[in-house]
C-alpha cells in the first residue's frame, strides 16, 4: 500500500489536524516507510509459534474468594451525613 498527499490530507482531516502543504509532502515518506516496516512484519514466519502476552512468564495471585462485610462500618457511616441504626439515612425521594 502507498500513501500520497491526498491520502495524507484526508486522515488529517477525518482526525480533525490541521496540516500544511509542507507538513504532507514531508508525512508521505514517512507513512510510507512505517507501512514498509508493517508489511516486513507480515512476512515473518510465525507458524508453530504460540501466541504469548508478555515475554515472561505471569501467575496471576489470586485471593481467597471470602465473603466479608469489611468490619469497617463505623468508619464508614462517619463519612455520611446522616446515619441512622447502622445505616445511610437520606431524604425521601417517593411519597
Amino acid at each position: 500500500m502507498s500513501v500520497d498527499a491526498a491520502t495524507v490530507r484526508k486522515i488529517a482531516s477525518l482526525a480533525r489536524i490541521a496540516v500544511t502543504d509542507g507538513d504532507v509532502e514531508a508525512m508521505v515518506p514517512e507513512l510510507n516507510n512505517i507501512l514498509g516496516w508493517i508489511e516486513q512484519l507480515g512476512e515473518v514466519d510465525t507458524d508453530g509459534v504460540a501466541p504469548l502476552a508478555a515475554v515472561i512468564p505471569n501467575h496471576q495471585r489470586l485471593r481467597d474468594d471470602v465473603v466479608t462485610d469489611g468490619n469497617i462500618r463505623d468508619k464508614v457511616l462517619a463519612n455520611a451525613p446522616q446515619a441512622e441504626h447502622g445505616f445511610f439515612a437520606v431524604p425521601k425521594v417517593i411519597e
